[in-house]
Formats: structure tokens, sequence, C-alpha cells
């Protein structure tokens, strides 16, 4: 018996949970469907999620198909979610991609072909709700091959469109669809062309087998056609599933090496990690070594349970091996992302595991209020927690207002926060007038240096800085042109870490990125002592001193090199009918949107714009009345571009949450209190 870990996507509304429950029932793991209406669908736990209809975490369930063992993943739909795809996707062996009948191919069904296809994920189209009046399965197929992929292979036909007796009939040996088979398939295969031009037919085993190659190498996608309502057609899609998607590789005996993609917290409040199992065998017991691929020290821990999904449950077990999915208890300082054991390949054309991958930016946040003023210590360890589980939750504190902001890329997510702190936490929450995130790059080169012993200088230290600008996406590097063995690692290490925890906040409140920092001059006072007595502290450097000075210096070098605010930009891609171009412009215009492309093919046009990150929901809440409803909008972060150069025009300042070291005299009387 083998497995695949099989992942479920599609826009809002396509129908992919209520697919999921049919497939459930199919297969006998549950005896009563659920209702994404009702809010008693398996896979939706948290309570947004059954409220809105929409999916947010992912969620594991195991069934067999015959041989086959399937772990499937539920994952979200809405486009503000799509870092918890993304992340979903790496663990993932094939994927199902539903599209409705009726409304065809959406903005969101672009996005998340364009990952499966980036990431080289094996994928099925279902196209679903074929017995909803209105539904086209023509239409639909054109504008799968015009704006999704023109490599897809119609896997039946449908009779009784549109009607609820409507149901599929797949394509026969002798069935007229053998030979769009043939042609989709010898597009890639130099063999099965010399065969059929040779002996003027191909057999239908040697067909399916040749789809079955090109399926599980991205080549093609077949397309298979049902209702997740009546259950048509979701045979014919467990048998592509056990027959077209690739097995779960990797060696059982391998050198262990896994991908973390969901953290969650057990009723007694330990963390559970949800592992894909790319290589080797994971035991009870095990020592296990795991950390996300950047700077810092791996952290390890002990594995105390292992829970791994069978038939609709999670059953106990001793160990679990490559290929499959599994929840490890024990493992208290994991986080979403993190490799567990080594870093893997995946036998074959794709990488893995993509534990590592880089998401964009978040570029908005907002300050989160509690209900009650008595729960801000609450709120602040829930906070804390949360982003201990997913390093796509950033949270900045501001100790001087008592306020905590978290950052995100949509709206929506502000109630996925909210309600997981409901439903988590027990605390009611509200938040303020969402933000843009900006970034600052110094403009030109800047120095300062304070000598240890001079009498503005109160720390026992010397600290010369110079800040460059680095090219665009280089983030921040740090230099030394001065000796190494001139003073103690210690201090030189204190200068660096402060040098970077400082650079979170520039000249105007931003994070200060894409810049070099050099060390230019360094001194210290060594370990002294009085006459026989013990080391004296006053009249010895220690770290502090580097730690309290540098600030001080940094930020002077910062404003004598000047910085550039900049603000996210989003790339959008908006298509619409051609006559309400003209009702588009003004506005795109009006939100300082910059233009790209624009022009009309056929009764269409298309816009392919920049526009800033702050106006993109403001223009996905006018864009149906601009449309008339048939407008289609895909966004994603693009880059940073300055804000504030015009006359008058405002530069964004961030409130400070730190010691604030661009005042000297505020800075040293709280430090220096400190110390």
């Amino acid at each position: 018996m083998h497995a695949v870990n099989l992942g479920i996507l599609a826009h809002v509304d396509a129908g992919k949970t209520s697919l999921t429950e049919r497939l459930l029932h199919t297969v006998g793991i549950i005896d009563e469907i659920g209702s994404v209406d009702d809010g008693s669908t398996r896979t939706d736990s948290l309570a947004l999620e059954r409220q809105r209809g929409i999916t947010i975490k992912s969620a594991v369930v195991s069934f067999e198909i015959d041989d086959v063992t399937v772990d499937l993943i539920d994952t979200p739909g809405h486009p503000d979610f799509i870092a918890e795809v993304e992340r979903v996707l790496g663990v993932l062996d094939g994927a199902v991609l539903v599209i409705s009948a009726v409304e065809g191919v959406q903005a969101q069904t672009r996005v998340l072909m364009r990952t499966l296809r980036r990431l080289r994920i094996p994928t099925l189209i279902f196209v679903n709700k074929i017995d909803r009046r209105g539904a086209d399965t023509d239409r639909v197929l054109r504008g799968i091959a015009e704006r999704l992929t023109p490599a897809i292979v119609p896997m039946g036909l449908v009779d009784g469109l549109g009607t609820r007796d409507a149901r599929t009939v797949p394509h026969t040996e002798a069935g007229a669809g053998t030979a769009g088979l043939l042609d989709v398939l010898s597009a890639h295969d130099d063999e099965l062309l010399t065969s059929y031009v040779e002996d003027d037919t191909v057999p239908y085993h040697r067909l399916r087998a040749a789809l079955a190659d090109q399926t599980g190498r991205t080549r093609v996608h077949p397309v298979f056609f049902g209702s997740a309502m009546t259950g048509a057609g979701v045979d014919a899609l467990l048998s592509g599933i056990r027959e077209l998607l690739p097995a779960a590789a990797g060696r059982a005996d391998g050198p262990v090496s896994g991908t973390v993609f969901k953290v969650e917290r057990g009723p007694a409040g330990e963390k559970i990690a949800y592992v894909r199992m790319f290589s080797g065998t994971v035991r009870t017991r095990d020592l296990l070594t795991f950390d996300d691929g950047g700077e810092g020290v791996p952290r390890r821990g002990k594995v105390t349970a292992i829970d791994v999904f069978e038939r609709g449950s999670a059953r106990r077990e001793t160990s679990v091996a490559a290929g499959r999915i599994a929840t490890l208890r024990g493992l208290t300082d994991v986080r979403i992302g993190d490799t567990v054991g080594v870093p893997g390949e995946q036998p074959g054309e794709r990488a893995g595991p993509v534990g590592h991958h880089h998401f964009s930016p978040p570029t908005l946040e907002t300050v989160v209020v509690p209900g009650r003023p008595a729960d801000k210590g609450a709120l602040h360890t829930a906070l804390t927690q949360l982003a201990e589980q997913d390093p796509l939750i950033d949270l900045r504190h501001d100790e001087t207002r008592q306020e905590i902001s978290v950052s995100l890329y949509g709206e929506v997510q502000k109630e996925v926060v909210q309600a997981t702190l409901a439903d988590e936490f027990g605390l009611d929450v509200g938040f303020r007038e969402t933000t843009t995130i900006c970034v600052e790059r110094p403009v030109g080169s800047g120095g300062a240096v304070e000598f240890n012993g001079k009498d503005t200088n109160p720390f026992l230290a010397t600290v010369g800085l110079r800040v460059d600008p680095a090219p665009v996406g280089s983030g921040v590097e740090f230099r030394l042109e001065v000796e190494l063995g001139g003073m103690p690692y210690a201090f030189f290490k204190a200068v660096e870490d402060t040098v970077k925890a400082a650079l979170d906040q520039g000249i105007h409140g931003w994070q200060v990125t894409d810049c070099t920092v050099t060390m230019t001059h360094s001194g210290y006072s060594p370990r002294q002592s009085h006459a026989h007595q013990s080391f004296d502290k006053s009249m010895s450097s220690t770290g502090a001193d580097f730690r309290g000075l540098t600030p001080l210096v940094l930020m002077d070098a910062l404003r004598r090199a000047g910085t550039q605010v900049y603000e996210p930009m989003h790339r959008i891609r908006l298509e619409a009918p051609a006559d309400t171009l003209g009702a588009l412009l003004p506005v795109l215009a009006g939100l300082r949107a910059v233009p790209r492309l624009t022009e009309t093919r056929g009764r269409a046009c298309v816009l392919e714009w920049a526009i800033p990150a702050a106006r993109v929901h403001e223009l996905e809440q006018r864009l149906p009345g601009l449309t008339r409803g048939e407008g289609e909008l895909e966004a994603a972060f693009d880059h940073y571009a300055p804000v504030g150069r015009g006359p008058g025009t405002p530069v964004p300042e961030r409130p400070r949450t730190d010691d604030n070291p661009l005042n000297r005299k505020e800075y040293l009387l709280k430090v220096t209190r400190r110390v």
C-alpha cells in the first residue's frame, strides 16, 4: 500500500469543502455529509471558518482508495491566506483544483494554478456544480485553456448539464475523447507520436499509462466533471487520484527529514506539530533537531507522542515513516516552516521539503485592542504565543503606549485573529484602523563615532559606524574595518546584534533595509580593579556599554546618510468588460495606481498596473460597482516605491517603540537609569 498526500484548492465558494465531505462520504469515513452553510463540515474546525463558509487553516483527514492511503489536506481559498496555501503545498504529492461550472475560472483560481505550476505539484482539475443552473462546461474548458493552461485532458462528457440529474459519462477506449487525449500527450512524448504515425493507433492502456506519467511530471492536467452535492463524477475523480497522481516518495531508512506545516495547541496548552516526512523514520522518544533555515541556533526536542492519520481519525503510533503526515508532541520550541532533521530532496523533478520558502512580506498592520483593559496582560501572552507558532504573524510591542500591533496580509485576517483569540484564549478584542507598513532605505553614506572617555559619552566604549546604501533586496550587512583582535569578540558581537535590532526603527520609525553598516572605530576599557580588590565594573567595559552606545552612533550616522521612506506596491491584474474601461481609468488614477499594461481583447479589457498596498482594499470594494460585478482582480505584493518626494507631500512617520536614540537626552536618561 502506498500513500498520497493530497491538497484540495479552489477559489471561494467553488465547493471545495463540500467536495471534501462528499469524498469522505463516498469512501465510508463519514455517514452523513456536513454542510458549509450549517457549519457542520469535517475539516473546517475554527469557529470563523464555520461562520463564513471559508477555509482558513489547513486540516488533515485520511482515507483509503483500494491500495492507496490518502492524507487529504483542505486548504484555504481566500486570497488573504495565500501564504497558508503555499506553506501547505510544499508537503503535497498532488492536488485537486476545484472550479465552479457556473462561475468558471476566477482571479484566485489563476493565482492558485500559477503557484501549483511554479512548485510543480501534479494537479487534477475538478469542474464542480454541473447540476447547477447556468453550468457551462464548454465555456469553463475554454477558460481553463486560455487563462490557466492549454495542457488539459477532459476525462469525459456531461449528460443533463445544469439539472439535478446531471451525470458524467467517462471516455471509453473507443470513445471520442481518445483522439484528444492522444493529441495532448503526443506533444510531450515523441515515442507515442511515432507509434501513432506508424501504426495508426495506440492501445488505450498505453495512453492511460502515458497520462499518469505526464500528470506526475505536471505536463498535463486531467479535467474531471461532477457535483459535490449529488455525488456525480466523484467515483471517477477518486479513480483519477488513485491512478494518476504519484505516490509519496522517500526512504524509510534514510536520514530523518520533514517539514512542519502547521502547529496547534492541545488541551493542556502543549504544542502539536503537523509534519510531512520526506525521508527516514521518527520514533517516540527520538531527540530531533529542527530550525527554520536562518542564522539562529538549531533547536532540539524529544518526541513524546506520535499520531498518524488513518480512516478519518488520528491514531497513536510509535513511529512515522517517510511519505506520511503525522502530528508530533514534545517539540516545545517548534514553529511552522521548520525543517525537522536535515534538509532533504524529494526524488524526481520536484525539490523539497520547502520549509524555507520565503513569502512576500505582510504590508498592513493594525493595533489589537482588548475589550477589557484588565486583559492587556493576557492579550500580550496570547499574541506572543500565536507569533511563536507562526512566523507569518509579526508583532510589534509599544511599551510606552502599552499597545501591540499585528501585521496583516488582508482585512479578513483581522477576523481570524479575533476569532482565534476568542476561541483559544477567551479574549474579546477589537482593532484600530489598518495602516500600511513602509520601509526606509539610506539615500547616501554617513558616518559617526563616539570615543571612550569623552565628556559627552557616558559609556566605557568607542564605537564608530558608517552606513552605506546597498542593492535593493540585499537586506542588512554588517562589516568590520577594524582589527578583530582589537577587543574581545563579545563586544563586536554586541555591536552587530544591536545594529540589526536598532535598524528596526529608522529616522522616520520604519525598518531600515538594503544597507551596509561598517564598524570604523572600536575601543574599550580592559578589566581593571583597585589595588588588591576584585574586578571593578565601573572602570571596565561590558557588553552593556556597547549595546547602550551603538544606537546613538548608528542613528547619528543614519541621519547624516539620510533615508527615503518607501511604501509597498502591489501588482494588479484587472480584467473587465471593455465598455467599463472609461470608468476604471480615473478611479485607478485617483488611487495612485501606475499603468504597466492596458489593452482591449475582444469584449474585455485587461489592465496590469501597480497600486499602493493601502489602496487595494478600496479598489476591491469599488470594483463590482464599476464593472457591473464582472470585474476580476488579482493582487500581490510586487515592490517598494518612494513616498513623500513631491513638494508638500508628507513623509509617513511611525510612532517609535524603542528608547528613541534620535533624542540623545531622553535616550540617555532611560538607558543609564536601567544600567
